[in-house]
Formats: structure tokens, sequence, C-alpha cells
């Protein structure tokens, strides 16, 4: 059976698993149900996970839009109330710049080496993510990465 502790959920998961954009939304919304269920132990995400949240949600297409008191309220309850949230600690964030100089890390890319680098040093042993491509490669990670579909997969298997 696939590791079930120390899964740390990027934005994306967060957003599809709270906010229902379709039958895309299912995997994710599944894995929230598994963390809201307590079949998955020791579920992180970053801070930056929850900035990013707040600021996806509250500029998605009017139809799908949420307030920014639902935003907020929806973080508290949904992320906040149910999720470690960590942060790549301060010593730690220069040594990681020049590790990402060093491996010619540019644009966007510094975003989700960054995650990656927080999920690592938070001890999570799986990123769950719909964005496994942005995450895939990084040299040093023995972080495994999947997608929510894939998590949602093995945990159905599990059961």
């Amino acid at each position: 059976m696939a590791r079930l502790t120390g899964v740390f959920l990027d934005t994306s998961v967060l957003l599809g698993g709270t906010i229902n954009v379709g039958p895309t939304s299912r995997p994710a919304q599944a894995v929230m149900d598994a963390v809201a269920e307590g079949r998955l132990r020791r579920a992180r995400t970053a801070w930056h996970c929850c900035l990013e949240y707040y600021a996806v949600a509250t500029r998605l297409p009017e139809e799908l839009r949420l307030a920014p008191a639902d935003a907020l309220r929806l973080l508290e309850e949904e992320i906040l109330g149910r999720l470690e949230v960590v942060e790549l600690p301060a010593a730690a964030r220069l040594p990681f710049l020049r590790s990402a100089v060093a491996e010619r890390v540019a644009g966007g890319r510094l975003y989700d080496a960054h995650i990656a680098e927080i999920a690592r040093r938070s001890g999570s042993d799986t990123i769950v993510t719909d964005n496994v491509r942005h995450f895939r490669g990084r040299p040093e990670s023995a972080v495994r990465v999947c997608s929510a579909a894939e998590l949602t997969a093995e945990l159905e298997a599990g059961s």
C-alpha cells in the first residue's frame, strides 16, 4: 500500500478539493475528504499555498470566483483547520536560492522548487499536485510526486 502519512498538498489540490469546477475536481475532493476523515495522517501544506489559494480563488472566472470572505472561510475551515501549515525556515532561505541558481531554476519554476523544498524539509514523503510535471526531476528530492487522481486510486485500493 502507498505511504499515506506525511502527505503534502499543493495549491492545485486545495483549490480542486474545495471548489467544484466539474469532474476534474473529483480526485482532489476525494483527497480532501480523506484528510477530513483522518485517512491521510500528517497532511501538510505551505503558507505559500494558502496565500496562492486565496489569490486564485478570488480571481477565478466569475461563475467560480469566491468572495474574499468565502475564500477566508474555506481557508480557515478546510485548510488551516485540517492541515499542518509549514514554511521554509529563515536559515534555509538563502541556501535554497543559491541551490536554485546552481540548478538554473528560473521564472515561475522557482515557486514550485520552493514548495518542493518545504515539503522535503517538513518530512513529507509525498507531494500531491495536479501539476506533477512541475515537481518531477528535482535532483536532490527523495519526495514522491503524484496527482490527486493517483493518490485517490491508492486510497481506494487500500480500503
